[in-house]
């Protein structure tokens, strides 16, 4: 199979690399005949993480989630060749045969993303994690290797919710500017918070205690991932994006609130560098 993109895998490429650093740069490091599907799956998910972005009001969010849930049951409105997001998803369905239910629970998930309720429990983030960034893992393993992806539903589960823990740690400054917590309540309340002190607070003690016990949270999900077992080689570019969380939530849990006015990211060059590792180890 020829390495050159298609004119539609070279459109999510780019918006990728626009919008989602880290996938791009994973998607890069996917065996080339897999490439473009995970570059599809992983497009589809920027699309669905944006959707807050681009709309002032939740109802036009919820028409946007509405398109993709149409478009994957098969009553899409309009022409989908139009979409090459769209047109490259749907493409990665059927020449591998990925289940479309976990798609449409990604949609049905980031109903969340457009309101300003609050992310109860602990229990509750994991379900949000495990629709979204775990289900993405998953669903990139079933492109790499159908029959090796059924062991490791367990570890996508556990590095899905670390991984989703450090993105929501470094969007924090833009959800608390929105009005929006995803640091579960139950964690605020464990160091006497709840929603309208954590949005209200400013060099408050327990703000930066709270963030740490979110990032210990991430943390622990990241130790559980990696004794649940061995990621088969050939799933390994699957879990690329994982590699993220760990320096994410160490700094996080460091810093407390002071994660908040930097970049607590690794340099670039740190990142692929940690992808490389994770190819060559095979350790998350």
């Amino acid at each position: 199979m020829s390495e050159t993109p298609s004119a539609n895998e070279a459109l999510c490429l780019q918006a990728l690399q626009e919008t989602d650093r880290d996938r791009y740069l994973a998607s890069l490091l996917t065996p080339a005949d897999r490439r473009p599907a995970i570059v599809a799956l992983y497009a589809y998910n920027g699309e669905l993480a944006r959707v807050r972005d681009v709309v002032r009001e939740p109802l036009p969010g919820e028409v946007r989630l509405q398109y993709w849930r149409d478009l994957l049951e098969g009553s899409a409105h309009g022409e989908t060749a139009a979409n090459p997001v769209a047109a490259e998803l749907l493409h990665a369905v059927q020449a591998w045969r990925l289940p479309v239910a976990p798609l449409v629970a990604m949609a049905d998930a980031r109903i969340f993303d457009l309101y300003d309720d609050p992310m109860e429990t602990t229990a509750m983030f994991e379900g949000y994690a495990g629709e979204t960034a775990a289900a993405l893992i998953q669903l990139a393993a079933l492109v790499l290797d159908t029959e090796a992806a059924q062991g490791v539903a367990e570890i996508a589960g556990h590095a899905g919710v670390a991984l989703a823990v450090a993105g929501a740690i470094l969007l924090m400054p833009i959800h608390r500017a929105r009005g929006q917590v995803y640091l579960p309540t139950q964690i605020l309340a464990s160091v006497g918070l709840d929603r309208e002190t954590f949005l209200a607070a400013a060099g408050d003690d327990r703000m930066g205690a709270a963030i740490q016990a979110f990032a210990g949270f991430g943390l622990d999900h990241l130790r559980k991932a990696r004794a649940a077992g061995r990621i088969p080689k050939s799933l390994l570019s699957a879990f690329l994006p994982v590699t993220l969380a760990e320096p994410v939530l160490k700094r996080a849990m460091s810093m407390g609130a002071g994660c908040l006015s930097s970049d607590i990211r690794p340099p670039q060059w740190r990142r692929q560098l940690a992808m490389m590792r994770l190819l060559l180890t095979g350790r998350l």
